[in-house]
């Protein structure tokens, strides 16, 4: 499979192994015809795929404080989102198979709304419980997403793409910077957390009459889709040492990107930064992220091998973990710089090399299954990890010479995961 950039940047279509019936591919014919439906519930949807995680992160403090948390419990409010995005982009296909993509899309919104609000009820217990529905509809709309853009709309599937992740950026740069703000002007962070559950509504009330007219037509209790593919096809992924390269790449680029979530902020404030100030700088690295993950896909598929290109990212971000070590104060907006261009460069090379690294469409998308669930879950040790550590230390200095650790790894995965290879290929390990 050649390397181009084209094929680089294709979107991974979760729903490559399924068919649609004649009745729900009758109704998309029809939604397709007036894209601009289509094109606000993606835009929303997006909008909603971070807003809930960034928003916290710079409340964690406050909210630490009002529920007595130790710093390793008030991890779990981003630890448990993770473990949960893992889990349920398992579910993603078998639940768009029965009720269609629309559908699924649109009760992971109405979840994402009711999360938000189970967040701030009185008992802890209810912060993670909403924590966990959070997870679970995010997870949701990760998986089915690009593939409905790919199929909804094949000849603009690079543009959309684009749109759609400028989208879900953007909203965690919005929601990070805001965080503070809206807790003065609403008085409490409980305000400021729930505020959010609107945008997820709104978004949900697009998809619900496309929800509708797709499973217009069809038998009661008859699936939307039935497999493509039947039995198991293609290589075995648990057996290919380059797949879990892939996906530990993914899980360890996703590991620093969680943990910057979880306590740049805190880091921050910790060295006496205003909360409202260190809300600012953590949005300011969030909005950067684009950068990266416009530029480093495109220069991955015009190369054969991608090692040079995951040592630089991983680079940049050991950079930026390094000076919040030895000056995180002083030359914090540096340091979100580098993080920010690093942390969306890793994530566009890993998505990137789930595509380059498999021989066919089928193979890719059990690839980005894997590494999903796979990545997701080792992500979720990483702020519980740094933050048990912090704890027991009582600094930042021991958490952040591990996360230099970490970045270490993911420079040597990027070694072996950006060899021109393909998974399933019988070929000599020549460089």
């Amino acid at each position: 499979m050649p390397s181009t950039p084209e094929r680089a940047t294709a979107v991974i279509d979760a729903e490559e192994d399924l068919v649609a019936t004649p009745p729900v591919a009758t109704a998309r014919r029809r939604l397709r015809a007036h894209p601009a439906l289509l094109m606000a519930g993606i835009v929303l949807a997006a909008l909603n795929m971070r807003t809930a995680l960034a928003g916290v992160s710079p409340l964690l403090g406050e909210i630490g404080r009002h529920f007595r948390l130790t710093p390793t419990a008030s991890s779990l409010v981003t630890t448990i989102p993770l473990v949960f995005m893992g889990l349920g982009s398992i579910a993603a296909p078998k639940l768009a198979r029965r009720w269609g993509t629309e559908a699924v899309l649109c009760g992971a919104l109405v979840a994402l709304c009711g999360g938000i609000v189970l967040r701030i009820a009185p008992p802890v217990v209810a912060l993670f419980a909403g924590c966990a529905v959070v997870g679970s509809s995010i997870a949701l709309l990760n998986v089915l997403m690009p593939g409905l853009i790919k199929r909804d709309f094949p000849d603009r599937a690079a543009g959309m793409t684009a749109l759609y992740s400028t989208a879900m950026i953007l909203g965690a740069t919005v929601s990070a910077a805001t965080a503070v703000p809206l807790e003065d002007a609403l008085g409490s962070w409980q305000g400021s957390l729930v505020s959010w559950s609107l945008l997820a509504a709104v978004a949900a009330v697009v998809w619900i009459p496309q929800a509708l007219l797709v499973r217009r037509g069809s038998r009661h209790g008859a699936p939307a889709a039935t497999p493509a593919h039947h039995g198991a096809g293609g290589p075995k992924l648990s057996r290919s040492p380059l797949a879990w390269q892939v996906t530990l790449f993914m899980g360890s680029q996703s590991l620093i990107a969680y943990v910057s979530i979880a306590w740049m902020p805190t880091i921050f404030t910790d060295h006496g930064m205003a909360k409202s100030e260190a809300g600012l700088v953590f949005a300011f690295s969030t909005l950067l992220q684009m950068a990266g993950s416009f530029v480093v896909p495109v220069l991955a598929g015009r190369m054969r091998r991608q090692r040079l290109l995951g040592v630089a990212v991983s680079a940049l971000m050991a950079c930026g973990v390094a000076g919040l070590l030895l000056a995180p104060v002083a030359g914090a907006w540096l340091w979100a710089v580098l993080l920010g261009v690093g942390q969306g460069g890793a994530l566009g090379l890993a998505l990137t090399m789930m595509v380059l690294r498999s021989g066919d469409a089928h193979t890719a998308a059990r690839l980005s299954g894997m590494a999903q669930t796979g990545g997701y879950l080792l992500a979720a040790a990483g702020p519980l990890v740094l933050g048990a550590v912090h704890q027991a230390t009582a600094g930042w200095s021991l958490p952040l010479i591990l996360l230099l650790g970490v970045c270490a790894g993911l420079a040597l995965l990027a070694t072996g995961a950006g060899r021109d290879r393909r998974i399933g290929e019988r070929v000599n390990d020549a460089p």
